[in-house]
Formats: C-alpha cells, structure tokens, sequence
C-alpha cells in the first residue's frame, strides 16, 4: 500500500448528493443504473454510470443520499456521459454497496 500525504487526499473532492433520477444503462459492459444526482447548488446536478445492477433496482436508488467524486474528468460510458464516481465497495459476492450518509445532510456537503 503507497502512503499518501493528506495534501494529496485533499485533491480528491468526494461530496454528498441526492440521486434524482435513476434508470437502467443497457449497453454498459457491466450491470448498470444511470444516475442523475443532485449536489447543491454549488455542484449542480452531475450524471453518473454506476455498477450498482447487481445489487440495487433504479427506483429505490431514487431519493437516496451517495457520496461520490466530484473532481474526475467526465467519462463516456459507452455512450452515457459519466461525470462523478459514485463510491461503493464489494459485498462478499462482490456486489457494489454503496456508500451514503446514516443522516440527513446538507447536498454538496464534503467528505474529510
């Protein structure tokens, strides 16, 4: 494991939002749900492709809070623009759990 000094963590903006709108992403090479997620006004609302169909169906994603990066370079998912990653990790099947917040927070709110 590469040790990383805290100056190099704070370049990574991971920041909470509401998914707004999900919805299945076909042509994607793994399982996959498009997400349309809402980061305050600051942010904006930002578009991400996600491996999360294994796990999870579009409708209950929607309204859910998710931390995500911020700060990536937008990415076409085969044919989708992805702007954010959103964080998860592998379940004992290997499944992506999200990660999200146990409580209301404020959207746009940063990880530290």
């Amino acid at each position: 494991m590469a040790l990383i000094t805290f100056e190099d963590f704070l370049k990574v903006d991971m920041r909470v939002g509401r998914i707004l709108r999900a919805e299945p992403h076909p042509r994607a090479r793994k399982p996959s749900i498009r997400l349309w997620i809402d980061f305050g006004p600051e942010i904006g609302v930002r578009t991400s492709s996600a491996a999360l169909a294994d796990r999870y169906r579009p409708e209950e994603l929607v309204g859910t809070l998710v931390i995500a990066v911020v700060n990536f370079p937008p990415k076409n998912v085969a044919g989708f623009n992805s702007e954010v990653l959103v964080l998860g990790v592998p379940d004992e099947a290997g499944r992506v759990v999200l990660l999200r917040p146990d409580a209301e927070v404020p959207l746009g709110g940063r990880v530290f």
